[in-house]
């Protein structure tokens, strides 16, 4: 009876094992649509989002770069704010046909920023120019609070770089 209760649970354990699926499909982290600016983390109000994302789109209209701005409290699966931003940035060219000319990813809960696309520019703008800009212009800013301010400021100079 032992052996027989035995076999029963091997039995059971076993095929739930054999049937169980190997793979997870891993879930799409990325949003659906991206427009100019992307506040994710809700750290800017629907004022400053209209207001940054009409001069972003009337600078894109004058230097025909595309600047887009992403905020997001998580960057789970990913343990790197690099890493994350690189795949955004091919998951918007692959998947949803956006070619950025530069890609700043900013997290206020992780205090990190990050900006991709530099070598698309290259030729207008050094990595050092825009790890100035970033130092100079936006993280003073991020620093005080004031989010706004700084993407404004920021993507200014970054423009008057690539007129």
């Amino acid at each position: 009876m032992k052996k027989l209760v035995f076999f029963l649970a091997i039995s059971l354990f076993l095929s739930h094992h054999l049937f169980a699926q190997t793979k997870a499909e891993s879930p799409n982290i990325f949003e659906k649509s991206y427009d100019y600016v992307n506040d994710f983390e809700k750290i800017l109000t629907p004022s400053q989002v209209k207001s940054l994302s009409e001069f972003l789109k009337s600078n894109e209209a004058k230097t025909k770069n595309k600047i887009l701005i992403v905020t997001t409290a998580s960057i789970t699966p990913y343990n790197d704010l690099n890493d994350y931003s690189l795949d955004l940035d091919k998951y918007l060219i692959s998947k949803l046909n956006i070619d950025t000319t530069v890609l700043i990813v900013i997290s206020k809960q992780l205090r990190q920023i990050q900006v991709q696309g530099v070598n698309k520019i290259r030729s207008k703008m050094s990595d050092q120019e825009m790890k100035d800009i970033i130092s100079t212009y936006v993280v003073p800013e991020l620093k005080k609070g004031d989010y706004y301010k700084g993407l404004q400021e920021g993507t200014s100079q970054i423009i008057k770089k690539l007129e």
